[in-house]
C-alpha cells in the first residue's frame, strides 16, 4: 500500500468515526432553591438471602454458596465490601424465610435444612437457623457497621384454607420470634428494624395474608418489640408489608394498624419480568420502558402520606429481573442504566431505602457470588451512598430522552448530579444551571468540580470490569475496596458524558439554598 493509499484510509477512518459519534449541546437545569424529597441518609440497601445452592431456574444454578445458611462469612472481600459503605444497610430476607425456624430455647425440637420439596413453598422444605450461625452472622455485622433488618417467618401459626391453598388464614404466632429477640438482646446485638413475612400481601407469591388479618399482625409485633426494647432510642423500627404494590389490600393494611405503628411502607419490585427474558438486554436501555414504573412508586408514596404519614416508603427489595436476574446482563455494567436510574427515580418519590436484591447472590449480586469481586453495580452504588445527600433536587432537560438526569445537595458541599447516558452514539456536552437565573457562570470558578466517569472495559457493555476515569477499579493487593478519586475540571466547561456512560459531578460552589 503506497503512501497516498495509506492517508486515504487514514482520513476515511476518522471520518467514519466521526459520523458515528456526535454531540449534542443541552442545558440541565436543577432547582436548589427548594428540595422535592428526601431520603434516609442511608439510603442504600442490599439483600442476604435463605437461597440454598441447589436454587436452580432456567438450567441454571446461580446461587452457589451465597446463603445466608452458608455464605463465607469471614471472606476477607465480602468484610471489606461492607465496611466501606460506613454503614451500609443489609436485609436478611427472602422467598424462603417465611419457611425458617429459629432454633432457639425449646422449639423447634427438630431443625433441618431447607431441603428440596415438591410440595414445599417454592419447592423446598422448612428450615433452621441456628444460633451459633445466629452469632457467626452477627460478628460479621459487628465487624463491618453494617445496620440489619431482619425479616420474620410470618406463617408461624397459621393454617392453609380449606377453599384456597395459597391463603393462610389465623394468627400470628409470635413465640419464635420473641425467643429470637430475646437471645438478641441477651447478646446485646443490634437490630436497626424488624419486618414481617415476605411477598404475602394481596395475591402473594406462594402464599398470602388478608390485608386486616396482617394488619393485626403487625400491631402485635409492634407490641412486642416495644416489651423486648424498653428504650426508645435503640429501639428497632417495625417494616411492612415487603410485598408488590396493591392500593386497595395497602389501604386495608394500613387503617388496620392505624397511625405510629409501621416506620417504613416496603414494596417489592421486579419490574423486568423473569431473568431469561432475552430482550433484557434491551429493555437495560429503553428510558421509556424504564419510565413504565414511576406510577408505582408515586402511588406507593400517595399511600402513605394518605394513610399512615409516619411509615416512609421503602423499595425494600428489587433484583430488576427475577429468578436470580439476567445471567448475560444483570452483573455487568449495562445493568446499572437501570439500578442507579431506579435509585435516581425513587429518591424523587420521597422513598427513604432502596435495598438492592443482593449484596452476593444470583445473577444479580453486588458481588460475584463465587470469588467475592464487587461488579459494576457495587461501584455505583457506593459512589451514590459517598456522593448524594439526603435532599433531593428537581431536575429537568428538554434535550434526548437517552439522558437521565437527577441531583441531590452533596454528602459533603454543594450539589452532585448523576447523568446516565443511554445512548449509543451521542455524546453530551452538559452545561448544569440553577434556577435563579438559569446561567451557569453561578458556579464559582474558585471550586474545581469533580467527576466520577464511569464506563465498561473495552466498550463492551456487558463487561464485568468498571472503569473509573478510564482506569479499571480492581481490589488492591490485600482485598480493599480502591479509592474511588474524581478527576477535577474547570467548572466553567461542559460535562461531557459519552456514549453508554454514567457520570456523578459534584459542583461545591453550586447556588443551592436547599443544601445551605
Amino acid at each position: 500500500m503506497d503512501s497516498r493509499t495509506r492517508l486515504f484510509c487514514l482520513v476515511l477512518l476518522v471520518f467514519s468515526c466521526f459520523c458515528l459519534s456526535k454531540a449534542d449541546e443541552l442545558k440541565v437545569m436543577v432547582k436548589g432553591v427548594t428540595s422535592i424529597a428526601k431520603t434516609d441518609d442511608n439510603f442504600i440497601c442490599a439483600t442476604l438471602d435463605w437461597w440454598p445452592e441447589n436454587k436452580c431456574d432456567y438450567n441454571q444454578c446461580p446461587w452457589g454458596k451465597a446463603g445466608i445458611l452458608n455464605l463465607d462469612l469471614k471472606n476477607k472481600i465480602l468484610t471489606n465490601a461492607v465496611k466501606a459503605f460506613n454503614p451500609l444497610r443489609i436485609r436478611i430476607g427472602g422467598s424462603l424465610q417465611d419457611q425458617v425456624y429459629y432454633k432457639v430455647g425449646k422449639f423447634p425440637k427438630q431443625c433441618s435444612n431447607l431441603e428440596k420439596k415438591s410440595d414445599g413453598l417454592f419447592g423446598f422444605a422448612e428450615g433452621c437457623l441456628h444460633m451459633n450461625r445466629w452469632d457467626e452472622l452477627h460478628d460479621l455485622f459487628n465487624k463491618t457497621g453494617a445496620a440489619l433488618t431482619f425479616s420474620l417467618n410470618a406463617l408461624l401459626g397459621r393454617i392453609q384454607s380449606d377453599e384456597d391453598d395459597t391463603l393462610w388464614e389465623g394468627d400470628w404466632n409470635q413465640y419464635n420470634a420473641k425467643s429470637l429477640m430475646k437471645y438478641t438482646v441477651k447478646k446485646g446485638y443490634k437490630i436497626d428494624s424488624y419486618e414481617l413475612g415476605n411477598e404475602l400481601c394481596a395475591g402473594g407469591v406462594a402464599a398470602k395474608i388478608k390485608a386486616q388479618q396482617y394488619g393485626k399482625d403487625v400491631k402485635k409485633l409492634k407490641k412486642l418489640v416495644t416489651h423486648m426494647y424498653p428504650d426508645p432510642a435503640s429501639r428497632p423500627k417495625i417494616l411492612a408489608p415487603g410485598g408488590f404494590y396493591d392500593e386497595e389490600w395497602f389501604k386495608i393494611f394500613l387503617q388496620t394498624t392505624g397511625p405510629d405503628v409501621v416506620d417504613g411502607l416496603t414494596h417489592h419490585i421486579y419490574n423486568f419480568g423473569a431473568g431469561v427474558d432475552p430482550t433484557l438486554i434491551n429493555k437495560l436501555q429503553d428510558p421509556f420502558y424504564l419510565s413504565q414504573i414511576a406510577q408505582t412508586f408515586n402511588d406507593v408514596s400517595n399511600t402513605a402520606k394518605l394513610f399512615s404519614p409516619s411509615s416512609g416508603p421503602w423499595v425494600g427489595e428489587s433484583g430488576g429481573a427475577y429468578n436470580s436476574g439476567g445471567k448475560t446482563t444483570s452483573h455487568t455494567f449495562v445493568n446499572g442504566f437501570w439500578y442507579l436510574d431506579q435509585l435516581g427515580m425513587t429518591s424523587t418519590f420521597n422513598h427513604k431505602v432502596y435495598c438492592r436484591q443482593s449484596l452476593i447472590g444470583g445473577n444479580y449480586g453486588l458481588l460475584n457470588t463465587t470469588s467475592f469481586i464487587p461488579n459494576p453495580d457495587y461501584y455505583g452504588a457506593l459512589l451514590w451512598h459517598k456522593l448524594m445527600g439526603k435532599n433531593v433536587l428537581s431536575t429537568t432537560h428538554e434535550g434526548s430522552p437517552y439522558l437521565r438526569t437527577y441531583a441531590h445537595c452533596s454528602k459533603t458541599s454543594g450539589v452532585t448530579v448523576l447523568l446516565i447516558n443511554m445512548d449509543k452514539s451521542t455524546t453530551f456536552e452538559v452545561s448544569v444551571v440553577d434556577d435563579l437565573n438559569m446561567y451557569p457562570s453561578r458556579i464559582e470558578p474558585i471550586h474545581q468540580r469533580e467527576e466520577y466517569h464511569l464506563t465498561p472495559k473495552d466498550g463492551n457493555i456487558q463487561s464485568d470490569v468498571l472503569l473509573l476515569n478510564g482506569t479499571p477499579l480492581k481490589l488492591t493487593a490485600s482485598f480493599d475496596i480502591p479509592e474511588m478519586n474524581p478527576q477535577l475540571v474547570d467548572p466553567t466547561l461542559p460535562i461531557s458524558v459519552a456514549p453508554r456512560s454514567i457520570v456523578f459531578a459534584t459542583l461545591r460552589g453550586f447556588q443551592a439554598p436547599a443544601c445551605a
